[in-house]
């Protein structure tokens, strides 16, 4: 509890400093608090350049953390979130002391000259090492070293976005996985820790301010399901466009990797000068779409424009996160959305800030398939509850169709390109590699589905394993059939002559091809001291696996070099 509150503090305090040197930066390079909503006006510390001065920013900004990132912390380059995922899954929670550091000054910079990214991936990065370190520090054990990295991310979310539970959710979500209530407990206190100095720093007012909405026809959800499926559509279409512009980056570019940013950011400045709503994170053009102050062309033309700068941004080496463009995206589909279905069915659609809201949160379900996280971040970004079924009806679909679409999410996909999978087990199991169709035995001998249950005891009773497959009259695979559970049905009263099927269990499916551990999870969860192995169409019965082949087979691997040496010998 000492150190997640220590964590909590130190990633509120990291999320201030963060936002003040993004504020910083922004001012010392454009000149204004947020360029974005400046349109196209001059740089005052360099009027002469006029509104060209953008094609200078992100050079300038690259030219001093392209070189910071490449010599001291190479894993802050790129959106973060991916990189902390992979530390906990992985790594035992292990991140670099100066990746905090180096994360804030070079995102700070990237944001702070135009490149068009969010802060969450940052801050993430931010607290998750800040954890990570205080953790290897006082030398935690590795489980509770994780559960720092995650209170870190959580306080980082937290104080950055006034969003004390979305931070929650999005470390149990996708950081760490999973929802222990000792874990929980640990990252919630590590998160209100750090919305407390967050709020005490920069207010406590809400995100966005929108004006009272509600549903009057029944028929609007017809609408909301609509921009769902689209809004997941984006989040896919976008983590496809990412990487394939990286990928161009990665082609094209042939000197040093330190240059990358600042020679790139010529590019970006060319963007930024046709379309300044993309300097920088972007959100007042956010607050105007959803406030309806944008035609739908308009809007079009700004959806299209971030995913193309911020996928250049994120190709040319900066560093900043996705959760924001994400956000963005899902203001300019949904307000379009919402803006044409006003104009196609007026006395149905309702207000078009509402749907700018809800595209919000889907797009972000679709890119990160993440649902719970978006569905209590959007509401905490606004503090307008009666959006909330509107908007996890959205978010569900989303969520639904990002998954039909794509196996990984945006923050995978990073993972995967290097030959990552966080979803294969990694191989330290001695049962690696095995399969069970090289360890499984042959089928006992079968009961009968119509058996009484005195007989299928007796049965039972002389087996070596006490469990049997129970089959249909046509030789069907119907489940398996215990000694204990036959014995605690004649105990509770169930008629001695009551067909075998009535007890039948059937547990977890394995086949010929199933990875060994996979089986042994299997067996452990069974409730049986046996397992049948079922053909691909999981109708007949293939083998039968039990802990003594399994043993078998560990023993074969670890006797086979030896009886080989001593053969050659």
């Amino acid at each position: 509890m000492a150190l997640a509150l220590a964590v909590g503090a130190g990633a509120g305090l990291g999320a201030v400093a963060f936002r003040w040197m993004i504020k910083t930066f922004t001012l010392l390079l454009s000149g204004h608090a947020d360029y974005a909503a400046a349109g196209h006006a001059a740089n005052p510390h360099v009027p002469w350049l006029g509104r060209f001065f953008v094609l200078l920013a992100p050079v300038v900004a690259g030219l001093i953390y392209g070189p910071l990132v490449q010599r001291y912390a190479r894993e802050a380059r790129g959106h973060g979130v991916p990189e902390v995922m992979y530390a906990v899954a992985r790594r035992g929670g292990k991140i670099a002391p100066q990746v905090a550091l180096v994360k804030s000054l070079a995102s700070a910079l990237c944001i702070g000259g135009g490149g068009s990214v969010g802060r969450e991936g940052p801050i993430v990065q931010i607290g998750s090492a800040l954890g990570s370190s205080l953790g290897g520090w006082v030398k935690v054990a590795e489980d509770r070293l994780k559960v720092l990295v995650a209170c870190g991310a959580a306080g980082g979310i937290a104080a950055t976005f006034n969003a004390p539970l979305a931070g929650v959710f999005f470390a149990m979500e996708l950081i760490l996985g999973d929802f222990t209530a000792e874990s929980f407990g640990m990252v919630v206190l590590a998160s209100v820790t750090a919305s407390v100095i967050g709020r005490a720093a920069l207010g406590n007012s809400p995100f966005l301010h929108l004006p009272p909405f509600q549903v009057q026809h029944l028929s609007q959800y017809l609408l909301f399901a609509l921009l769902g499926l689209l809004a997941g559509a984006l989040g896919v279409g976008f983590s496809k466009v990412l990487y394939r512009i990286e990928d161009a980056c990665d082609k094209v570019w042939r000197g040093p990797e330190w240059a990358r940013p600042a020679v790139g950011g010529l590019l970006l400045g060319l963007l930024l000068l046709i379309l300044p709503e993309m300097y920088g994170v972007g959100y007042p053009v956010l607050e105007n779409a959803v406030g309806g102050k944008y035609v739908i062309g308009f809007l079009i033309m700004l959806l299209v424009g971030k995913i193309v700068a911020t996928s250049l941004t994120i190709g040319i080496g900066g560093s900043g996160g996705v959760f924001a463009p994400s956000l963005f995206m899902g203001a300019m589909l949904g307000s379009a959305f919402g803006a044409a279905a006003h104009d196609l069915v007026p006395g149905t659609a309702g207000p078009v800030g509402a749907y700018g809201l809800i595209g919000m949160g889907a797009v972000f379900a679709g890119a990160a398939r993440a649902p719970i996280t978006a569905v209590i971040i959007l509401f905490e970004l606004t503090g307008e509850y009666t959006i909330i079924l509107p908007l996890m009806t959205a978010i569900v679909l989303a969520t639904l169709v990002s998954r039909a679409l794509s196996h990984d999410t945006i923050y995978t996909a990073k993972l995967r390109r290097r030959g990552i999978d966080l979803d294969a087990k990694p191989d330290t199991s001695p049962f690696a590699g095995i399969t069970v169709g090289t360890v499984m035995e042959p089928v006992p001998e079968a009961l009968p589905e119509t058996m009484a249950l005195t007989q299928a005891a007796d049965r039972l009773a002389a087996s070596p394993h006490g469990v049997l497959p129970v089959l249909t009259a046509d030789g069907t695979y119907l489940g398996t059939a215990t000694a204990r559970s036959t014995a605690q049905a004649l105990a509770e009263g169930t008629h001695a002559t009551s067909a075998l099927a009535t007890i039948t269990h059937r547990p977890a499916t394995i086949t010929a091809d199933n990875d060994l551990t996979d089986a042994l999870n299997a067996l452990v969860h069974a409730g049986g001291a046996g397992l049948p192995v079922l053909d691909p169409t999981r109708a007949r019965l293939t083998g039968w696996i039990t802990y003594e082949s399994v043993l078998a087979s560990l023993h074969h691997r670890n006797t086979a070099p030896a009886e080989t040496a001593v053969t050659t010998h």
